[in-house]
């Protein structure tokens, strides 16, 4: 189950009789930043607490920290990461942000001094991929190590799924699927 939601706590009596991994997004620990990038989505606050609780009861979690987008949130990760595993978390998937016309508008009208940085770096000496304006690759890897080592920091699994970059990654697979099984014992009750 993917959200940016702390509202899966309403589910948790489901949940724990289900096979399941909860995996929440957090882009940013700054509550001002947080309602810039993701209008309308509960505070970074309510979705650890929500990780928390739900790891507490032994449902498998993992953390999101996607987009990192450089000036806005890539000098937050160590604590973003540090949270995640203070709240149980198990697994770390991480991804750069990936520009598209409208998005960028929208990310141009909400942090226009960093964007305007970001402008020759995703149009001038990006990558176009799959209809979407990518970093540099060697700008991308560099982000993704650091999430990387961060994780490892922290001893949690790490994976990053839309970027290449699999030497990366120490875990069984790159969703938190390979967590199903350790949040299974409520299952046949």
């Amino acid at each position: 189950m993917l959200t940016k939601s702390n509202m899966v706590l309403r589910d948790v009596d489901i949940l724990k009789k289900s096979k399941v991994v909860v995996s929440i997004t957090i882009t940013t620990l700054d509550e001002n930043k947080a309602k810039r990038l993701e209008p309308g989505a509960p505070s970074p606050q309510k979705r650890i607490e929500a990780l928390k609780i739900l790891s507490k009861i032994g449902i498998p979690t993992v953390l999101r920290v996607d987009p990192v987008i450089p000036y806005i949130n890539d000098f937050e990760i160590e604590d973003v990461v540090k949270k995640a595993f203070e709240a149980g978390v198990k697994h770390i998937i991480s991804s750069t942000y990936k520009a598209k016309l409208d998005s960028w508008k929208r990310m141009e009208k909400e942090f226009p001094n960093e964007m305007k940085k970001l402008r020759n770096l995703y149009f001038k000496f990006g990558e176009w991929i799959n209809g979407y304006y990518y970093l540099p690759k060697e700008y991308r890897l560099k982000i993704m190590k650091m999430v990387s080592e961060k994780a490892k920091k922290f001893e949690i699994s790490f994976a990053v799924c839309r970027e290449g970059f699999l030497e990366l990654n120490f875990a069984e697979s790159c969703d938190g699927s390979h967590l199903l099984n350790e949040g299974f014992s409520d299952f046949h009750k």
